[in-house]
């Protein structure tokens, strides 16, 4: 479904580059596996051990394209160099070198990228903490000046309250980036609020989509600028 997309927005002439984490799940069986060998699993191998998690999806959603006829590349965050300090397991990213992005978007292909995850001036492999792919696509995003971030998740758009646990919560079609900043500090968890900090900071509009959604004509919450929302939005 997800490769279905990419080459559906790239057939209509977009430049894409896709972030990816790891499938459902897979993250606490890997933290299991690391728990059953080590009862204080060591903070570098964690990182080490975590990171794979990511590049079996980078790898697979590549098959999927090139099964499309679709021209895809993977990364990981050490191949395009999303440069990180050495805080292991909460890394904070210093630093992205699209380089290698641009030149692969010139030639026309797909690139994926395995999110959460960098590596440190030392060359070893740190991820980003919990939600970390956020902030890898918004930060991606920024280095290479797209026109906004899209993050697909599992609801339509941001809702005045969770609508998995309020079903009349009603949707919100275009959010400040300073409310979103304030919801996700909230513990409002549509989007993580590192990634949000870093859309605010560089002023990356994001879009909320859904994952589930057959079309991208279905619902989305725009999450950008104060001055680019006409009407009031009260949360």
């Amino acid at each position: 479904a997800v490769a279905d997309r990419v080459a559906r927005w790239r057939s209509e002439g977009n430049d894409i580059v896709v972030v990816v984490s790891a499938m459902s799940g897979e993250t606490n069986r890997l933290l299991d596996l690391a728990s059953q060998v080590q009862e204080r699993p060591t903070p570098r191998e964690v990182d080490v051990l975590l990171s794979t998690g990511e590049q079996v999806t980078t790898a697979l959603l590549c098959m999927a394209l090139h099964s499309r006829d679709c021209p895809a590349v993977s990364y990981n965050g050490g191949q395009v160099r999303v440069l990180t300090d050495s805080s292991h397991m909460k890394a904070r990213i210093k630093q992205i070198d699209d380089e290698r992005i641009q030149a692969d978007l010139a030639k026309g292909k797909v690139v994926v990228v395995a999110g959460f995850q960098g590596v440190d001036e030392g060359g070893n492999i740190t991820t980003l903490g919990r939600g970390g792919s956020d902030t890898t696509a918004v930060a991606l995003a920024v280095a290479l000046k797209a026109e906004e971030c899209q993050i697909y998740t599992d609801v339509d758009g941001v809702y005045t309250t969770d609508p998995r646990v309020v079903p009349e919560a009603s949707h919100i079609p275009k959010l400040a980036l300073e409310e979103m900043l304030e919801m996700a500090s909230q513990g409002s968890k549509v989007l993580q609020i590192r990634a949000v900090e870093f859309a605010y900071k560089y002023n990356m509009p994001i879009r909320v989509l859904s994952s589930f959604d057959e079309g991208d004509d279905g619902k989305s919450t725009l999450v950008t600028r104060e001055e680019d929302i006409m009407e009031e939005v009260l949360v």
